[in-house]
């Protein structure tokens, strides 16, 4: 099962809470109606995570960072290739 990181976990809790309160409301800008649902305040939980961007865990942050070193590692810049000798005709 995945999990989340902390911010994440925040931000579902924050939701949850304004379910509980009845101030939690879906669609854009909160035009929907009040969401009583358990699984639907997750849902929005999850998605205000991702939009701050706190959604990722702790391995995701691992294999990010090793991704980027990989990338890092692959644009460094490499010895220029050395120059062909040619055998042309030799004066003599």
């Amino acid at each position: 099962m995945a999990r989340y990181g902390r911010g994440a976990g925040k931000s579902v809790k924050s939701a949850m809470r304004r379910r509980k309160h009845g101030t939690l409301r879906s669609g854009k800008h909160g035009k929907g109606g009040k969401v009583k649902s358990r699984k639907q305040a997750i849902a929005i939980g999850l998605s205000e995570a991702r939009k701050k961007r706190r959604e990722s865990t702790t391995q995701e942050i691992q294999l990010i960072g090793s991704a980027l070193a990989r990338n890092c590692r692959a644009r460094l810049p490499r010895r220029p290739a050395p120059k062909p000798i040619r055998n042309g005709p030799t004066k003599g």
